[in-house]
């Protein structure tokens, strides 16, 4: 009986040690997120399009977007949407004038839907790996 009890406790062990395992693995990817303000003066605002130029992306970046709401937003859209300046049904926008956006894996596209500032280059593509 004691036999018993020494294998389960063993296998218990090893499961609980596992798990632990996993969940630092998990904090060790959240702990090299990095922070990334929009805009090459901290703002977002018109000619934004260039700004990811030459800096690297990850999964899980956040991109902080400040501005005006009462002039200014933010929408993330597809490519298609992206390119054409559109905003497609159901497409997130974010008004708060300090949006943290956490990037997903592959490409990520964001505008400004007011009139005329996405054809202004109030845009930017992002690609996180």
């Amino acid at each position: 009986m004691a036999k018993g009890r020494g294998s389960a406790s063993w296998s218990a062990r090893a499961i609980v040690t596992l798990m632990v395992v996993s969940v630092l693995l998990l904090q060790a990817d959240y702990v090299q997120a990095a922070t990334y303000t929009v805009g090459d003066s901290g703002v977002w605002t018109y000619n934004a399009v260039g700004w990811p130029k030459g800096k690297h992306f990850r999964a899980g970046d956040v991109l902080v977007f400040n501005y005006n709401p009462r002039m200014h937003n933010v929408v993330k859209v597809d490519s298609g949407s992206y390119n054409n300046c559109q905003t497609p049904a159901g497409a997130k926008t974010y008004t708060s004038g300090n949006d943290r956006i956490t990037l997903s894996k592959g490409q990520n596209f964001f505008i400004c839907n007011f009139p005329g500032h996405c054809e202004n280059a109030m845009k930017i593509a992002v690609t996180a790996v």
